[in-house]
């Protein structure tokens, strides 16, 4: 699982390399095509991971604890211009709720998880490496929206 976690971080600080090349009303712009925008795509991994990891798995049933949730969950879309300030703590979460469930995981917190079928692609997930390993994939489809979304943008 060491370089499943690698392979997250690598992913969300090239997800943040991007952001940082843009400006704010770039990020908040939604594309022809789309239903959403670039900091969507980000405010939507860096929520997902911990929900699915924590809540999803019956390991906590805080929904306070993941910030941004309902503004970023599944089936959401923008609704309101994203500040600088929600953005800087956007990349700021992104890496350390990744180094937290790598620390709750190394610490056994997922011993025990209830299984769920997720949404999107109707699979149980028994075990917390299937859910990690669902996390890098999902982050990468995002992050290749986004890539997507730039290349509109910034063909205008």
């Amino acid at each position: 699982m060491e370089n499943t976690f690698k392979f997250i971080l690598q992913t969300r600080k090239a997800f943040i390399q991007l952001i940082d090349s843009l400006t704010l009303e770039q990020l908040n712009e939604i594309p022809a095509g789309f239903n959403n925008n670039i900091i969507w795509n980000f405010g939507h991994i860096v929520v997902v991971a911990p929900a699915l990891c924590y809540l999803r798995s019956g390991v906590s049933a805080d929904i306070s604890m993941v910030k941004y949730l309902k503004s970023y969950v599944k089936g959401s879309k923008p609704s309101y211009t994203v500040t600088q300030e929600e953005v800087d703590d956007l990349k700021q979460l992104a890496i350390t709720t990744i180094q937290q469930i790598e620390k709750d995981y190394k610490a056994e917190v997922f011993k025990e998880i209830t299984p769920f079928a997720t949404d999107t692609y109707k699979e149980t997930m028994s075990t917390i490496e299937e859910i990690i390993q669902l996390s890098a994939g999902h982050d990468n489809l995002h992050y290749g929206y986004a890539i997507a979304q730039n290349r509109i943008i910034n063909n205008k």
